[in-house]
């Protein structure tokens, strides 16, 4: 994929604000280029802490639904949590139903099934409740959108209660259609007629005048401040921190940007999952083979968050909810090597996929005919699972800086999923070629659909001919934080550097990069040999060792391409060469054996 290098430019005086705060320039540099900026911001991104949570109270419908939940648990009212089957709305649900019992609720869950109920509330799962005898839906990750559902669950006499963190639906974009019953409230700050559910309240930061100020939470941090709310009210507040590694596992899990709130939430659930007592989450750090002790946002979003997914994808998500439930170890470590397994079969289905559609893409053996030349990709794979079909357009998407359409056959119509690149707002794409859909939604950079198999074509068609992409608007756009020679870097800028994290959306891994590497060495390590150590050398002479954690002929090729063969034959002895490389790397530190070295692991190069 075409690459291009950017340097972030963002003034400020570095040195005032490495002096007030104690910071290398660098690393002074690098909270500037997160956009965080005055005394009090960068107080708070170096230091925040739980007392700098807005307080729940602000957050519009909280303290109401707090009250009703106290009311029914004094009145022995049934209630039902209705979750969502991913990550987020796994850990909302624990969180709420844990909260619910503890306060003496007569309480039960459910999480819809991914290929039998679909997305959110439907009227089955609400017909089931009320035959029953529910007296109260509380729903988690899901229902802002559920208008038609919830009018029908208050016509059944049910209480309803939404908390919610995605966006309310709003008029002009043919979204009113059959929303007979939706409450529409029209915006100040917008001017849009928001179309809202008739539910008895609603928790959500992004629906209309609502104040609280950071709109960012995950579903599990919204359903988190109801309960503390709840708490609150019954005189137990402080009890509400246990729940803080769940938030912090879904705001990670989700993708959610860490910045402001949500970094806080991160930072404090990764301190309390270090030490977790939760059965589960115990069990399912052990499955995976980490150290809790050292775990980071990484191992939320790469390792563990998945494997709490995959039970979602190709079996039911109940199975994640009953490992965070797990009563004693026994039952855990089963729950937890059943959900690894569970991911290692999703990530085989995936990589399957994958190939698949790479050949399909490349080879031009697609009876709709070659498709490498097209700007928006849409690929048909019939086998494809639909529950990963997200995850195939989105490895898809990085290999080709395309947006990528994935469809594959469901039981009654053809089903899919997109991801997208910055400069394609795929929801407003297919906004414009709507009437090919039998539902569709999404946002900029993603989106869900169903169509009919038959139909197919024509959306590749249509989206290619309306598409106005340039090369320059695909190709990855590589921000470098600070072009810094490597014999800048020390094992103390290294630790302070630890500060910035949790390292995420919204919070990048920094980038720095040095042009003009001297390549001294080169191997291919690796169980599967997937990697390739180096020795190289900067213009001052410093020498250090670099990980490339990518395709070794990858890079091969490329030196190849610019030295010849014999020079990088020789590289590859470990002889005197003519090789060299710009990079961009993070730094680390080695240890092997009691032994610390300086390293940098290269992200890209050119």
């Amino acid at each position: 994929m075409k690459e291009k290098w950017f340097v972030a430019a963002k003034k400020a005086n570095f040195q005032a604000i490495a002096a007030k705060f104690g910071i290398d320039q660098v690393t002074a540099r690098l909270i500037r280029n997160r956009d965080v900026v005055g005394d009090t911001a960068v107080e708070e991104y170096l230091h925040g802490s739980l007392v700098r949570l807005g307080n729940p109270s602000r957050l519009k419908g909280c303290t109401r639904t707090a009250q009703i939940l106290k009311d029914k648990i004094t009145e022995k009212k049934k209630i039902r949590i209705i979750g969502d089957y991913d990550i987020d709305g796994v850990n909302a649900t624990y969180i709420l139903y844990r909260a619910l019992s503890r306060c003496g609720a007569v309480v039960d869950y459910e999480i819809p099934d991914r290929m039998k109920d679909g997305y959110g509330l439907n009227v089955d799962l609400l017909r089931y409740a009320s035959e029953e005898g529910v007296d109260t839906i509380l729903t988690c990750d899901n229902g802002i959108s559920a208008i038609e559902e919830i009018a029908y669950a208050r016509e059944c006499g049910m209480t309803v209660l939404v908390t919610d963190h995605h966006e309310p639906l709003f008029a002009g974009e043919g979204e009113e259609t059959g929303k007979k019953h939706a409450v529409r409230v029209t915006s100040e700050r917008d001017q849009r007629t928001y179309l809202l559910p008739p539910a008895d309240q609603i928790v959500n930061p992004k629906q209309p005048f609502c104040p609280y100020p950071y709109k960012k939470l995950c579903g599990a941090a919204v359903a988190w401040k109801v309960v503390c709310e709840l708490y609150r009210l019954l005189g137990i507040l402080e009890e509400a921190g246990e729940y803080l590694e769940f938030v912090g596992f879904a705001t990670v899990g989700d993708v959610m940007d860490l910045d402001g709130e949500n970094r806080i939430l991160v930072k404090e659930g990764l301190k309390r999952l270090r030490e977790t007592e939760n059965y589960g989450m115990r069990a399912l750090i052990q499955a995976n083979d980490l150290d809790p002790s050292t775990l980071q946002s990484y191992h939320i979003g790469f390792i563990l968050g998945p494997c709490i997914n995959a039970s979602g994808r190709l079996d039911t998500a109940k199975r994640s909810l009953r490992l965070l439930l797990a009563e004693n170890e026994a039952e855990a470590q089963q729950l937890a090597k059943q959900l690894k397994v569970l991911n290692d079969e999703r990530k085989q289905l995936t990589l399957d996929a994958v190939e698949e559609a790479t050949v399909m893409i490349e080879k031009g053996n697609d009876p709709e005919g070659p498709r490498e030349s097209d700007r928006v990709l849409v690929v048909y794979l019939p086998h494809c699972h639909e529950s990963i079909a997200g995850i195939v357009a989105g490895r898809l998407r990085e290999r080709y800086g395309k947006p990528t359409f994935v469809v594959t056959d469901g039981e009654t119509s053809a089903k899919g999923s997109g991801r997208s690149i910055e400069a394609y707002s795929m929801f407003e794409e297919m906004v414009k070629c709507q009437d090919l859909f039998l539902k569709f939604g999404g946002h900029p950079m993603a989106a869900g659909f169903s169509l009919e198999q038959s139909r197919i074509t024509e959306m590749r068609r249509r989206l290619n001919e309306n598409c106005t992409l340039t090369d320059d608007d695909m190709a990855e756009k590589v921000m470098i934080d600070v072009p810094m020679p490597i014999d800048y870097i020390s094992e103390h800028l290294i630790k302070e550097l630890s500060i910035l994290e949790p390292f995420g959306k919204g919070n990048e891994k920094p980038l720095f990069a040095e042009r003009n590497l001297q390549l001294l060495s080169a191997r291919v390590i690796g169980k599967n040999a997937r990697a390739v150590k180096l020795q190289v050398m900067n213009r001052t002479g410093c020498q250090m060792e670099a990980l490339y954690f990518g395709d070794p002929e990858v890079l091969r090729t490329h030196l190849i391409g610019k030295y010849g063969e014999n020079e990088v034959q020789k590289l590859f002895w470990g002889k005197e060469n003519r090789t060299a490389l710009d990079v961009t790397y993070y730094p680390s530190i080695n240890e092997y054996q009691g032994r610390k070295t300086l390293q940098i692991v290269i992200r890209h190069f050119r």
